[in-house]
């Protein structure tokens, strides 16, 4: 039985991330799983430097110590130190690579891989591919100006219309975000677009995305938001990506590059040439990868 101690700041993508990789393990071998809390007053580097971990007094010592995010950082070595076990932290750390055993972090953070350095295609996630897939079901993901993209309403709103006259078939379901404009949803339905279901993001109940991108056939992002996209490739549905103005490309825009050269991602020119999506028929699941490759690197120690 592994023990696995999931440490977790309360934050979404975090979550997704430390959460994704924990039910990936527990997928593949007998797992207890123990979730802490962060809050005030955890483990800092007092407690490192003095080797004590007193939140772990009445748990099950550790065979590995997850998380994502700085404020877990200093609590995962703490207890490593206390109660033992081995540390895989979750994206690029603040401290030194060598003091944790794992570093698992997106390819477009930039680290060299090696036996400690899983590098991923996106951030890990929780989404598992969907089997029973609504082949009239659509799914349509905006977000909204970022470090990387600008933003043009008038050609975003162009391209869901032409989407959705080229699948009268399809009903689409499109959701926004918090760094949506406002007014965009409004603009949306002055276009008339009978098939298109706009779902404000603050009306969306947990779980409500991942069950979308289980049914959906077909699924459109934004490139802003790179971690739908990965989310979406996960799924097994076809993906293609909306196309936004440049604002300061970087790493984001280079990994959706790279999905775009190996043909997991179609962008809307190539859509708009071919009028077809690039199938999704080796959905990503990169919890699952490391998953595998942390037990095994765990039954050689």
């Amino acid at each position: 039985m592994l023990t696995i101690w999931r440490f977790t700041d309360g934050k979404r993508g975090h979550e997704n991330q430390s959460l994704g990789l924990a039910l990936a393990l527990c997928r593949e071998t007998p797992c207890q799983l123990e979730t802490l809390h962060l809050s005030r007053g955890w483990p800092s580097l007092i407690d490192w430097l003095l080797g004590r971990f007193p939140r772990g007094r009445d748990l099950p010592r550790p065979d590995l110590i997850i998380g994502a995010g700085h404020a877990t950082h200093w609590p995962m070595l703490a207890a490593r130190r206390a109660c033992g076990g081995k540390i895989a932290v979750l994206m690029k750390p603040t401290l030194p690579l060598s003091w944790f055993d794992w570093v698992i972090a997106p390819e477009h953070d930039g680290l060299q891989a090696g036996p400690s350095v899983l590098t991923t295609q996106g951030p890990i996630n929780l989404i598992q591919p969907g089997m029973a897939r609504d082949k009239h079901g659509g799914l349509m993901l905006i977000g909204g100006p970022s470090a990387e993209y600008g933003w043009s309403e008038t050609v975003l709103l162009k391209q869901i219309h032409l989407i959705a006259l080229h699948h009268p078939e399809t009903q689409w379901q499109l959701a926004n975000s918090r760094r949506t404009p406002a007014g965009f949803l409004d603009n949306l339905a002055r276009l008339g677009l009978a098939n298109v279901t706009a779902v404000a993001h603050e009306n969306v109940p947990a779980g409500w995305l991942p069950e979308q991108l289980a049914q959906a056939a077909q699924v459109w992002v934004t490139p802003d938001s790179a971690s739908m996209v990965y989310e979406a490739l996960g799924s097994g549905a076809a993906v293609g990506c909306f196309e936004l103005p440049y604002a300061r490309p970087g790493r984001v825009a280079r990994g959706l590059e790279k999905l775009l050269r190996q043909k997991r991602l179609t962008g809307f020119s190539e859509w708009e040439r071919s009028g077809r999506l690039a199938p999704n028929d080796q959905p990503l699941n990169e919890a699952e990868r490391c998953a595998r490759l942390l037990l095994q690197s765990l039954d050689r120690t």
